[in-house]
């Protein structure tokens, strides 16, 4: 199974909208903030979701892959 690249790219540029976080990356926002999430449920919408993968990359120790995606690809 191939990721979908295009999703890849999208979550490597996804930025905060609100609260404590609020325009930093999704990948440099701490894990914690995600269990936090994982454990209240996550916003719905597409925000929601980005927010789900980025606490599977977190969990999986992959955000060297997402930073290196950033760098070198823009949207």
């Amino acid at each position: 199974m191939e990721p979908d690249k295009q999703l890849l790219i999208e979550l490597a540029h996804a930025k905060m909208p609100f609260g404590k976080y609020k325009d930093y990356y999704l990948v440099d926002i701490p894990e914690a903030y995600y269990v936090w999430f994982k454990q209240k449920g996550f916003p719905p919408g597409k925000l929601g979701m980005l927010m789900q993968s980025m606490y599977e990359v977190k969990i999986n120790e992959l955000e060297p892959l997402l930073r290196k995606i950033r760098n070198s690809y823009s949207l």
